[in-house]
């Protein structure tokens, strides 16, 4: 029903709460990602290339072996580049170096180690990049929201109770802000008979919100 002669009553900008709200999820990672490198020297870059390509295919392969699926495999980059040495300030041409970069996800979370010890049993010379995530973010930024906005009300209710004020505020203006921290991993040198240790540990979900609450 619209009543036309009902009127909103005006802002009162010198009555007004403003507060922080901030809500966390700790979620568990469900898939990681990393980069395998093969790097590969030479004095010919044809054989520097053609050395790398084929322990760049075995990695693959190993990889594969392990369910990994196909698409979960891809080229990260490929690099040719000449090295030198700087001996008495002159420049001694060193050989070529040629980088494969494979980039894999992982989504069984116990199979990480174990992909990273394949890999570098069957040539891989570098491993980087290992990121844990999560496949569905937003569901848990949802729940972190709603527990933001739960803490800000607390602490506007906690002002208002502590002013004796007997409405209770409520909110006029919320401003969202959101911040994901990525998970600390460890990892340890492989070895052939124990499976390199990987951590994964809890991925923090944050929601901040600023809420400005009227009294």
């Amino acid at each position: 029903m619209y009543y036309q002669n009902v009127h909103q009553l005006p802002y009162d900008s010198t009555r007004v709460i403003t507060v922080t709200g901030r809500g966390n999820v700790a979620a568990a990672p469900n898939y990681a990602q990393l980069q395998v490198e093969v790097v590969t020297k030479g004095q010919e870059v044809s054989k520097a290339a053609k050395e790398n390509a084929t322990t760049a295919h075995r990695v693959i392969q190993s990889i594969l072996s392990l369910g990994v699926k196909r698409e979960d495999i891809q080229t990260a980059a490929y690099t040719i580049s000449p090295k030198y040495d700087y001996i008495d300030g002159k420049q001694l041409f060193r050989g070529y170096e040629v980088t494969n970069a494979i980039e894999v996800k992982v989504r069984n979370m116990n199979q990480v180690g174990i992909v990273i010890d394949t890999a570098v049993k069957n040539g891989a010379n570098g491993v980087s990049g290992v990121q844990f995530k999560i496949e569905n973010p937003d569901l848990y930024y949802q729940r972190a929201l709603i527990l933001a906005y739960e803490n800000a009300q607390m602490k506007a209710n906690t002002i208002a109770e502590t002013m004796h004020l007997h409405m209770p505020p409520q909110p006029i203006e919320i401003v969202e802000e959101s911040m994901v921290e990525p998970a600390l991993y460890k990892t340890a040198m492989a070895t052939q008979n124990v499976t390199t240790p990987i951590e994964q540990g809890l991925i923090m979900i944050n929601a901040v919100l600023r809420v400005k609450f009227q009294y």
